[in-house]
């Protein structure tokens, strides 16, 4: 099993991840870590916190000699912006965060609650999915993110290019948007506003059969979905179609399937082709060997420079909300998030399926599997002949 957890608070002295159940084999390359690191922290939109922060990971445990052991790994990020001994206790909670409720629900002050419900939280989760990739990338598994809709304007994918979405502000795949998302943006901070949008994941080379559809906590969108979901301030998390599936007759949903005779022996949907990618790479709560696509909503920063109205804790009289410094806009930095949850959820599902200690192991076991399956479809061939 692989899978991980996080510590720390946002303005404290680090973040902390410990990975669990990571194959040993992999060469730990922190070049590909950092670089995703430093997307996040990117985009238009961005408040002053990202300038005060230079994350590159620290990996404290679980290899040697650069190359992963299959120990539990240890990531760390210093933070830069270490104050929180030092600040000061919010006043009245802001409405839209966890302020009011987990106050309450863990009977401490705001503070103390803000400070680990932080999306700063996600930078190690861009780590430990970045690490993830490493793992992914031995097996030719890719993922790609990217901002599809951003303050209402929407970028639909003018093309796949990584250069095109590395050289826009808000990272889209649209450079006819930019301009108009960046417009939209600058008002937004004028009025003391922020903005959301919606980003999107696209998965490729990923074999048929990961999860299951077989018990409903193994199926691979509904970890997908969680994972996801799980991320701060996502509101909603799409499969392939998603909602937009249940506004068509069902014939205009479900893909055909085609099959391309004598297929290459290392083609890993086994010569079967599908025109249309509907169902987003997953039928059944299983990988099918088309593209998965993963599509989540991200709300407004409820933290608001023109200060949300609310109630003051001690007097419990009306008064604006407590301002904590924080982005116009983080919708391409959520793009860069989703990114990397989705791939941390792929190589775990991956390491369960191919189940080894080692990544020469699972490598042995993808390609064994790959050859049982290449054979029983020919042998479907041959029995229907006859």
């Amino acid at each position: 099993m692989l899978r991980y957890l996080t510590a720390g608070e946002s303005h404290g002295p680090a973040l902390t991840a410990i990975v669990e159940g990571f194959p040993s084999g992999v060469t730990l390359d922190t070049g590909p870590i950092n670089r995703e690191l430093e997307r996040r922290q990117g985009g238009y939109g961005r408040g002053k916190r990202q300038k005060l922060e230079t994350d590159r990971i620290i990996v404290d445990s679980g290899v040697y000699h650069g190359v992963t052991t299959g120990a539990p790994m240890t990531l760390r990020l210093i933070n830069n912006d270490a104050k929180l001994e030092r600040l000061v206790e919010p006043a009245s909670p802001r409405g839209g965060h966890i302020d009011l409720a987990g106050s309450i629900n863990y009977q401490t002050g705001i503070r103390q609650v803000l400070e680990r419900a932080s999306a700063r939280e996600t930078a190690l989760r861009v780590a430990v999915g970045a690490l993830a990739r490493l793992l992914l990338a031995e097996l030719g598994i890719t993922v790609f993110g990217y901002v599809r809709e951003l303050g209402g304007v929407e970028a639909p994918p003018l093309s796949f290019d990584p250069a095109v979405r590395d050289a826009s502000p808000v990272y889209t795949l649209n450079p006819t948007a930019d301009p108009v998302i960046v417009a939209a943006i600058d008002a937004a901070r004028e009025a003391g506003d922020t903005l959301g949008g919606i980003v999107e994941a696209v998965v490729t080379g990923c074999p048929i059969g990961l999860g299951s559809h077989a018990q409903w906590d193994r199926k691979l969108d509904a970890r997908l979905a969680a994972a996801v979901m799980s991320i701060q301030a996502i509101k909603a998390v799409e499969i392939g179609l998603g909602v937009e599936a249940a506004r068509r007759p069902g014939s205009k949903v479900m893909d055909p399937i085609e099959y391309q005779p004598d297929p290459s022996p290392d083609d890993r949907r086994f010569g079967f082709r599908r025109p249309t990618n509907n169902a987003g790479g997953i039928e059944g709560g299983t990988s099918n060997g088309e593209p998965i696509v993963v599509r989540a909503a991200k709300k407004p920063i409820s933290t608001l420079a023109a200060r949300g109205p609310s109630v003051n804790m001690a007097t419990k009289q009306p008064q604006p909300a407590t301002y904590e410094r924080s982005d116009v806009c983080a919708v391409p930095a959520a793009s860069v998030i989703v990114e990397n949850v989705v791939a941390f959820e792929i190589a775990s599902a991956l390491v369960e399926k191919y189940v080894g200690t080692s990544v020469e192991a699972i490598r042995t076991a993808h390609d064994a599997l790959h050859d049982l399956n290449r054979r029983r479809v020919a042998e479907w061939g041959r029995a229907g002949r006859e």
